[in-house]
């Protein structure tokens, strides 16, 4: 059970609920009317709560499990330990994690601003938004409805926050624009100025940086991330990506639909990556270069040049995964010949 000091659980739901809510079949003896009380860990769930298996590495756990019922593909149907009731789909992890938001909702809005926020009377906040104590909510700037601005957040002069949004505590919003239904963690900075100036013998001289950052509906940015805004068009983040925590992004970066980027991720300045590319943690980007949609960079991967769609590479200077590994073999062979050992 989760921690009720953290966590609101709802329920409890019958069998027939949870299927209708997943889209998963129910099988098994047991009446679609069970109660249903919980989701936990195959080995921890007791005989009024759900769990699921998706992974051939917990079989032992499956087979032993006192679960009452069980989100599990097809195939795994018949190695359930009997009494356990299933509810039986395709894509089980999906069905799962359906069934523990129905137990344990996202927070809604507290409609209200906070008697120690600060906003300027220029600013448009929705009567159904909430606003916690210390934010400061600058001039022209919106908040749309039922958002959250969390405890000393600064939402600058202008900027859009759509509806539904959650903004945690002490992140930082300039020169942007937010969609609906966005995920902003603690300690994000969006819409700094961006990293640019010229390089002269006379000293260093700043340009201007004056473009945005637009995020794009459910977009989800991890905490302590930063996104630079543009230096003339503007930094754009697609529809539904997912950014880890520590990720960051250079000004005039443009980042298709559904993107991943895993942690310290860093993608350098007007670099451009298509539709659901993935960016292992800690993978590198160079600037001005164009990701191709569905493209996979490895964990610590450096990419120094353009990836055609599709492909997935790997090491310093990226390359095609069989190139690397060929290469890597190589070079095994050769310190073994050389009696370097593994």
């Amino acid at each position: 059970m989760a921690d009720p000091r953290f966590f609101r659980r709802m329920g409890p739901f019958t069998l027939a609920e949870l299927a209708a809510i997943s889209g998963a079949e129910p099988a098994g003896d047991r009446s679609r009317s069970a109660p249903f009380e919980d989701v936990a860990p195959l080995q921890d769930a007791g005989p009024d709560e759900v769990g699921f298996f998706d992974n051939p590495r917990y079989l032992a756990a499956y087979r032993k499990s006192a679960a009452g019922a069980c989100v599990v593909s097809p195939e795994a149907v018949a190695q359930a330990p009997a009494g356990m009731a299933l509810l039986v789909t395709e894509k089980p992890y999906r069905a799962y994690a359906l069934i523990a938001r129905a137990f344990y909702p996202e927070e809604t809005a507290k409609a209200g601003i906070h008697a120690r926020a600060t906003v300027s009377e220029s600013a448009a906040v929705a009567e159904s938004a909430e606003i916690g104590a210390n934010c400061v909510i600058e001039a022209g700037a919106e908040i749309g409805a039922r958002s959250v601005v969390k405890a000393n957040c600064t939402i600058g002069p202008g900027v859009v926050v759509g509806p539904d949004c959650i903004i945690g505590p002490n992140a930082t919003l300039s020169h942007c624009i937010i969609g609906a239904r966005c995920r902003i963690h603690p300690g994000v900075r969006i819409g700094n100025r961006g990293f640019g100036f010229t390089m002269d013998p006379e000293g260093y001289l700043d340009i201007p940086q004056l473009g945005r950052v637009v995020l794009e509906n459910d977009v989800e940015v991890g905490a302590n991330s930063t996104i630079d805004r543009g230096a003339g068009p503007d930094t754009h983040i697609g529809a539904g990506c997912k950014i880890d925590n520590l990720v960051m992004l250079g000004h005039n970066v443009r980042l298709g639909k559904g993107c991943v980027l895993v942690s310290q991720a860093g993608i350098a300045g007007s670099t451009k990556l298509e539709d659901y590319v993935v960016v292992g943690g800690q993978g590198g980007i160079s600037g001005h270069l164009t990701i191709g949609k569905g493209a996979k960079i490895s964990a610590q991967a450096g990419v120094i040049k353009d990836i055609p769609p599709g492909l997935s590479v790997t090491g310093f200077p990226a390359m095609p995964n069989k190139e690397f590994f060929r290469l890597h073999a190589w070079q095994r062979r050769q310190s073994r010949k050389k009696g370097g050992g593994e």
